[in-house]
């Protein structure tokens, strides 16, 4: 992720220098700091290196979305793909050119050749900020905190991380499409918490079928996984005791499908209504919360953020793809667009005010 400019690497250069982008720049994400990436002067993505991803198979498809209209780069008279008219954009430029050239990168004004592309990896959150913390990405994607990601990580390094949250998930709960049809419908609070410690291991326990309760979890480096356990627990290290572990969404949803006795929390992404991985409704102290009705409730003890960090500032890069995504369209099509939840007005000023200046 490193980015060079005059020799000078992008670390000492925010560290160094008090100039680019806002005055008393010292690294902080407070200040808005923007940090150096190669801009106006080139010919094109030729010369710009890709904006590299890395994380969360949760906030996987808001990125990619995200990436894929990027790197289609879009003429505006494409408006199936960039409907630019629906949001309030007067702009004649290609997609990608419209969002690079605010922060000074030069126009391709080419389809499918963007200013720099945008290429993203799928693994879990703590890969993801790892990977931005050791510069070998740009942005880390993670579906939990970065403390309770890295829970041994100083303050200093905490410091270091700037949090761009781009969207919202509830995290259904979600049961074998036989055990739904079966009556298994919803869950109480302390009923999930007593299954995913083996304190409930049949679902005749809980008004279900005689059949054992198979328990599926994410893999403990994931984001869901962490979140989960906080969100439930009151602990992102709580123990639990699933009886099979997968890395990604896609996984985990496929083991509930071919299995007839399963239990698992998903990301929103991967949960059809009406599909063979059945969402259940969830009753906490009393409410019931249920997928297409209050799942979004900022009271839905599952419900966490979706986060993209940078590290230590956000270079005009970062800031360009960044501002495609917290804008009405990318709002739109890459967050509602994968069943998460757009982040409220209040909150979308306020994230996109941690972008620099341009």
């Amino acid at each position: 992720m490193s980015e060079e400019t005059g020799g000078v690497s992008r670390r000492a250069f925010l560290l160094g220098s008090a100039v680019v982008g806002t005055a008393g720049l010292a690294g902080c994400a407070s200040q808005r700091a923007i940090q150096p990436g190669r801009a106006a002067g080139g010919n094109g993505s030729s010369n710009v290196s890709a904006l590299t991803a890395d994380g969360s198979s949760t906030v996987y498809p808001i990125a990619n979305t995200a990436a894929q209209r990027w790197n289609g780069n879009p003429p505006a008279t494409d408006t199936e793909y960039w409907p630019h008219g629906e949001f309030g954009i007067d702009t004649t430029q290609n997609l990608a050119d419209y969002y690079a050239s605010t922060y000074g990168f030069e126009p391709t004004e080419t389809r499918s050749t963007p200013p720099f592309r945008a290429n993203i990896a799928l693994s879990h959150s703590g890969t993801g900020v790892n990977a931005v913390r050791e510069q070998r990405v740009d942005i880390g994607n993670s579906s939990a905190p970065v403390a309770d990601e890295l829970p041994d990580a100083s303050e200093a390094t905490l410091d270091s991380f700037v949090n761009h949250v781009v969207g919202v998930d509830g995290q259904p709960i979600v049961v074998s499409e036989e055990l739904y049809e079966a009556g298994v419908t919803g869950v109480t609070a302390e009923q999930l918490r007593q299954i995913y410690r083996k304190e409930i291991t049949n679902w005749s326990e809980i008004g279900g079928p005689d059949k054992n309760i198979r328990v599926i979890g994410r893999a403990e480096e994931s984001g869901t996984d962490t979140a989960f356990r906080a969100n439930l627990y009151g602990d992102p290290d709580a123990p639990i005791s699933p009886d099979v572990r997968k890395g990604q969404n896609q996984q985990v949803a496929q083991l509930v499908e071919q299995s007839d006795n399963s239990i698992a929390y998903l990301a929103l992404a991967f949960v059809n209504q009406n599909g063979p991985v059945r969402p259940i409704s969830l009753e906490v102290d009393g409410t019931v919360y249920e997928l297409g009705k209050n799942l979004g409730a900022k009271e839905y003890p599952l419900s966490r953020d979706l986060h993209m960090y940078t590290w230590e500032g956000t270079s005009r890069k970062e800031a360009a793809f960044l501002d495609l995504i917290l804008s009405d369209f990318g709002q739109e099509v890459c967050v509602a667009g994968n069943n998460y939840f757009k982040l409220p007005a209040d909150r979308l000023e306020n994230q996109r005010s941690k972008l620099p200046e341009p």
